[in-house]
């Protein structure tokens, strides 16, 4: 067996034996990086992000933000111990922080880490829109979408490297464009993609199970496109899926997140 095709097959083998299973969809995701690694890192960066920006406290805003982050917490809780993975959520540290900061942004880190930027509330207005915000956000973390992006991004360094091995010297500036945009425009964004809708059809559950009304996420897509003016990149060279795409999605499966939260009793939802 020569070098490329020896390459191949241990990367095919690390592939196979790095995997987890994403508890929502049932189906394996890439785990090349273990949670082991990655949390302890992610906790010890939201600590210093806090320590270096203007965290809100003692405000209506910032006990609404820890209010719905716990409201979603304890829904993912209940789904993932209903469905079987007991012990999931073990070595999570939920925070739910809001900062003072004009973007129009909020994220998750793994583990439960997670910032709500004081920019995104006029767009969120309410409890509720808030929820479709954290509840997508908190999926992410869930779904272990930044241990995946962490493995590809590491798989695709290790395809680089063979590929340059395997090519003549002549070729290989040709072969690292061609591999680069290649796997970037036609594997790493329609993977960032996927993980997007992943993360706004498992939100749109978590916020249902936790009492808010699905059918608003759509109406808070709807606000976000109109702040974003209209203006986006062609989906496919962006990271996420286009603002119509994300509305079409959450009316769509806005039925079916009702559905699952009566599972757990609940009948009312807060718009």
């Amino acid at each position: 067996m020569n070098f490329r095709n020896l390459s191949v097959a241990v990367g095919m083998l690390l592939v196979f034996l790095s995997c987890n299973q994403n508890p929502f969809t049932g189906k394996k995701t890439l785990a090349v990086v273990p949670n082991s690694q990655i949390l302890p890192m992610a906790f010890q960066q939201y600590d210093q992000f806090l320590q270096e920006n203007q965290v809100v406290t003692g405000t209506s805003e910032a006990r609404m933000v820890k209010d719905v982050g716990q409201k979603i917490a304890t829904a993912a809780e209940r789904y993932l111990n209903a469905n079987g993975y007991q012990g999931y959520l073990e070595d999570y540290r939920w925070e739910y922080n809001l900062v003072n900061d004009e973007a129009v942004n909020a994220w998750c880190m793994p583990g439960g880490k997670i910032v709500v930027y004081t920019g995104i509330l006029p767009i969120t207005q309410d409890e509720t829109g808030l929820a479709v915000v954290m509840g997508h956000e908190v999926a992410h973390a869930l779904a272990n979408h930044g241990q995946q992006r962490m493995s590809a991004s590491q798989l695709q360094q290790v395809g680089a490297a063979v590929g340059a091995v395997a090519v003549n010297e002549e070729n290989q500036q040709m072969f690292q464009t061609a591999y680069g945009l290649g796997t970037q425009v036609g594997v790493m964004l329609p993977f960032s993609r996927s993980h997007e809708t992943e993360a706004d059809k498992i939100g749109l559950t978590l916020m249902a199970i936790a009492g808010y009304d699905p059918d608003e996420a759509a109406e808070l897509w709807r606000r976000m496109k109109a702040n974003s003016g209209g203006s986006a990149q062609p989906e496919f060279l962006s990271t996420h899926p286009s603002n119509d795409t994300r509305i079409n999605n959450l009316e769509a499966w806005s039925d079916e997140a009702k559905a699952e939260a009566r599972k757990y009793g609940v009948t009312n939802f807060k718009s």
